[in-house]
């Protein structure tokens, strides 16, 4: 995408995002069965609730992952564009026409380095 920087490149900052999206998952009651990242997104396949709130869930994701890696990584905000760690959109597709392994192969398949 136009906008995208690659920040993620380093393991120390994929790790911890990684720790960051378990943690925020958790505290809705939601379970992260695989995530990856490519250099500028990541790609979280989960299980919730029919009754999760997932826009609250991905605000905090982003929210809360933005703060911390910045705190903890202050060399990815020179990175970006407006000092915004995260677009304000996001893809959200639900596992009706595929199966449960297409989706975990897809999102291994994204890794940092995957080429597709």
């Amino acid at each position: 995408m136009k906008y995208r920087r690659k920040i993620f490149l380093e393991d120390k900052i994929i790790e911890r995002l990684k720790q960051i999206t378990k943690k925020v998952s958790g505290d809705f009651g939601v379970e992260i069965v695989n995530q990856e990242t490519d250099k500028d997104h990541i790609h979280i396949l989960f299980k919730s609730n029919p009754k999760t709130d997932l826009t609250k869930l991905i605000n905090s994701l982003k929210g809360v992952s933005s703060r911390l890696l910045f705190k903890e990584f202050p060399e990815i905000k020179k990175k970006l564009w407006n000092g915004a760690l995260w677009s304000p959109s996001y893809c959200l597709i639900t596992t009706g026409q595929v199966t449960l392994d297409q989706l975990k192969k897809y999102v291994e398949s994204q890794g940092k380095n995957a080429s597709i």
